[in-house]
């Protein structure tokens, strides 16, 4: 009989398995992104390597010596000790953050511009006591400009009605409200010294969130050739509720990771963090091996540096507020050591 191995499931939650069956979980969560993305699968080497990573009974797991990796940090600062910027330093000094950034706790670019002087002033204390690069980072959240709050249609409920054109031109409408917000926001972290800018989640709310992003972008890279910029994805498959929008000739509806990555290059990103979610009712050696075999292609052809997000609900991370550590460092080795990645 095969002794049964603790593990976890996508949603923190424990399990006891074999080793056989936490192969066959890496086998079928293979096999569903080979389906789905019409991705190659993964070889036998790279099968029994991420069993080995997930059969081992270790509570800690990592990559050899000689093989660490960036790491940098979105929304760290959170004013857990004295400050954000006391939070900062601890990235800094106790974790060994590479890169820190500095956040509002309503984490978007709309709110952010209300507070602007505020959060410069945060910024410049940042830079005046942090060694590692300081950047600024919010979500770029389209649907903060729909009414009633915000200047647009609602297209979420024009769509049910069947008014597609309005759904769509409400969405048009919203993007350039949005780029106008970063391009304002990161503009004034750049005068108070910031080293650069992330869009977290972009595409949250679909192909017109992921639009906004990418022209923002290449309109600070024009004006800031020298800073940061980070593109951090919401999720593996851009949503298409505008369904019509390209960037560069090239719909953003449906984009996998291997056209994410492009699209960001295209647009002047330096790093893009991919996202892959999870799925709470399997195994995390399902979704890490489902992870690898949708962004391999993407970090082969990558131009840019690579960052999976290894936070709560994406690239093998269970979905929990305080990710447990073994799943965590299981999926961080299972990026670096399969697919090469720069950073995590």
């Amino acid at each position: 009989m095969e002794e049964r191995i603790p593990t976890r499931l996508g949603d923190g939650s424990y399990a006891e398995l074999t080793r056989s069956e936490i192969r066959a979980d890496v086998e079928a969560g293979n096999e569903a992104a080979v389906r789905r993305a019409k991705v190659a699968p993964l070889d036998e080497a790279e099968i029994d390597h991420l069993t080995d990573i997930y059969a081992s009974p270790s509570r800690f797991t990592a990559v050899d010596i000689g093989r660490e990796v960036v790491l940098s940090y979105d929304g760290c600062g959170s004013q857990c000790i004295g400050t954000r910027v006391n939070d900062l330093q601890s990235y800094e000094q106790m974790l060994g953050a590479d890169l820190v950034e500095l956040w509002h706790m309503d984490y978007c670019y709309k709110a952010v511009r209300t507070v602007l002087p505020h959060e410069q002033g945060a910024m410049k204390a940042a830079q005046a006591v942090l060694t590692a690069p300081v950047q600024y980072g919010a979500m770029p959240d389209l649907g903060r400009y729909t009414r009633p709050n915000g200047p647009c249609p609602n297209w979420s409920e024009l769509m049910p009605l069947g008014r597609i054109d309005e759904a769509r031109a409400a969405q048009e409408e919203a993007v350039e409200h949005l780029v106008r917000d970063i391009v304002l926001v990161c503009q004034g972290m750049a005068a108070a010294g910031a080293d650069g800018f992330d869009f977290d989640t972009s595409g949250a709310a679909g192909d017109a969130d992921l639009l906004a992003a990418l022209t923002a972008a290449e309109t600070l890279r024009a004006e800031f050739p020298d800073l940061g910029i980070e593109i951090g994805m919401a999720s593996e498959c851009t949503l298409g509720m505008h369904g019509q929008l390209e960037y560069r000739g090239t719909r953003l509806a449906g984009m996998w990771p291997h056209d994410q990555v492009k699209a960001a290059a295209q647009a002047g990103a330096h790093i893009w963090g991919p996202a892959v979610n999870i799925n709470t009712g399997k195994t995390c050696a399902w979704n890490a091996a489902r992870t690898v075999a949708l962004l391999r292609r993407a970090c082969e052809e990558a131009e840019i540096a690579v960052h999976p997000n290894v936070g709560m609900g994406v690239c093998g991370v269970p979905m929990t507020l305080r990710a447990p550590v073994d799943a965590v460092c299981r999926a961080s080795r299972a990026l670096v050591d399969l697919l090469r990645i720069d950073g995590l």
